[in-house]
């Protein structure tokens, strides 16, 4: 068959990723910082742009299905946007949580082992005999390393070691360590090892105690040093941490040949120290997660699902500003850079108020398919997953997951992640029905709290119990929601209550 070129029409449908459509999809999964952090960008860049107040928005309240409106402005009837589309520093990190259960868990400490101090017991930052104290940190401004520097005049150092210390000072990761080594500090500064020893030396003896170390257990050991409890006997047992971690205090008397009486003594002053802290000074605080829908009941019993008008931009064109403008425009570039940003403005706002949309109709399915949960609690929230929303609300499953990620809902019962909904399905005992993960592992866990001390659960004796309560469990998948609650092993959760009780 002889090969010819011919001139022909056909038709196809593809779908053309178009920077609005890109655009769309970005802000669908965006949460609200992100989105504001968006939209201010855009409002510097656009002039057709307008920010109006939340007050002059209509409200979503209680709006019949199908005919909400967005927060930042009535909404379109469009249809909201349905796009396919397919170093641990320590060897005690996993250890550590459980070492004081009652207290909290502090990881990566530096380059040396991890351990689970008490931070807030006395003292928070680790010394009860010196001048120092949380009092000082009334004003915002003071950070760790202007506080050290103010004592770097009462060292006397020579030009050279105070300019290393001031080096060293800017080093310190947030918890008052110092993780550069000896040599590197050398070789950046062109500096005697004498000189860094001694600059070293001068941070570790200013305050608050323990900082400018370069792992955990020196850390501890400068605090203890200065409480004046620092012997031979806590050295050795400093060197152990591991094996505190471990809770084998009978390997631990066996290393270092100390009795169990002193041995607890000194275990009893490590956890009054602080393993971190420089965090009294420069942490980063933590940020409450802000709402995007609300979840309330009205008079009727009914749940009412509206959107959280203050976590949305409200943004509209100027159509004003653009037809005064517009007729000032003369020349072409002004008018086609004007038709564009008119454009883009337009684009944007309608994307915004499909956004909406789409969070208000996700959220309200949410609460249909787990009523059971707002109205009982977790023991009834049913296994959900993303296809029985898309089903039900007619969206695509790669829609529901860009809308619900980063999403949260305020509801009687708390602020929850959105993803928190969906969960997956574990079978009941009697195989007619299924309860979800979330819930098995609420009754795993209220089990272990509920356990005595002189009888532990094992994972076997947990999964009799849940089978008891018409839920069929492997022991592995107990072992495994065990581990993810960060619930210790039968044995670990034994030595730790049995050490309760001596303490």
């Amino acid at each position: 068959m002889a090969l010819s070129t011919r001139l022909g029409i056909k038709q196809s449908q593809n779908l053309v990723m178009t920077p609005q459509l890109m655009q769309s999809i970005k802000l669908l999964q965006y949460n609200h910082l992100e989105l504001s952090a968006f939209v201010e960008a855009e409002l510097e860049k656009n002039p057709l742009l307008e920010r109006v107040s939340p007050d002059e928005n209509v409200k979503n309240d209680d709006l019949p299905q199908g005919s909400e409106k967005n927060s930042a402005d009535q909404l379109t009837g469009d249809e909201a946007i349905d796009f396919d589309a397919n170093s641990i520093a320590g060897s005690l990190d996993s250890d550590s949580e459980s070492l004081f259960p009652e207290q909290t868990s502090l990881a990566d400490a530096g380059n040396g082992n991890d351990l689970t101090l008490n931070s807030s017991s006395g003292n928070s930052l680790g010394s009860s005999d010196n001048d120092f104290s949380v009092e000082m940190m009334e004003d915002i401004d003071i950070t760790l390393a202007n506080h050290l520097r103010q004592q770097l005049g009462h060292f006397d150092l020579t030009p050279i070691q105070s300019h290393i210390c001031l080096h060293l000072i800017d080093l310190l990761d947030d918890a008052g360590y110092i993780t550069v080594e000896n040599a590197d500090i050398c070789l950046q500064l062109n500096a005697e090892e004498a000189d860094v020893n001694i600059a070293i030396d001068a941070i570790q003896n200013m305050e608050p105690s323990g900082i400018g170390a370069r792992n955990l257990r020196e850390c501890l050991a400068l605090q203890l040093r200065d409480k004046n409890r620092l012997d031979p006997w806590t050295e050795l047992v400093l060197d152990n941490l591991d094996l505190i971690a471990q809770h084998n205090l009978a390997k631990l008397r066996k290393v270092t040949m100390i009795s169990e009486e002193d041995i607890l003594d000194i275990i009893k002053d490590i956890k009054s120290l602080d393993p971190k802290p420089g965090l009294a000074f420069g942490f980063t605080p933590t940020q409450t997660a802000i709402p995007d829908v609300y979840i309330t009941k009205n008079a009727q019993g009914e749940w009412r699902v509206e959107l959280n008008t203050q976590s949305l931009p409200n943004v509209l064109v100027n159509e004003k500003y653009y037809a005064e403008i517009k007729s000032l425009a003369t020349k072409e570039d002004d008018k086609v850079f004007l038709n564009e940003k008119l454009q883009d403005a337009s684009w944007l706002v309608k994307s915004l108020d499909q956004r909406a949309r789409t969070i208000l109709n996700v959220s309200r399915e949410i609460v249909r398919q787990q009523d059971s949960f707002f109205n009982h609690g977790i023991t009834h929230l049913k296994p959900l997953n993303l296809n029985v929303i898309a089903e039900a609300i007619d969206m695509h499953e790669s829609t529901i997951s860009r809308v619900t990620s980063n999403k949260f809902m305020a509801t009687p019962r708390g602020v929850f992640d959105m993803r928190y909904f969906f969960s997956s399905a574990i079978q009941n005992a009697d195989g007619e029905q299924s309860v979800a993960s979330h819930s098995v592992k609420h009754r795993i866990k209220a089990l272990v709290d509920e356990e005595s001390p002189k009888a532990i659960l094992s994972d076997d004796a947990i999964v009799k119990k849940l089978k008891l309560s018409g839920i069929d469990v492997a022991r592995r998948t107990v072992a495994k929601y065990r581990e993810a609650l960060n619930i210790p092993s039968s044995v670990e959760r034994r030595r730790i209550k049995k050490q309760q009780l001596v303490d």
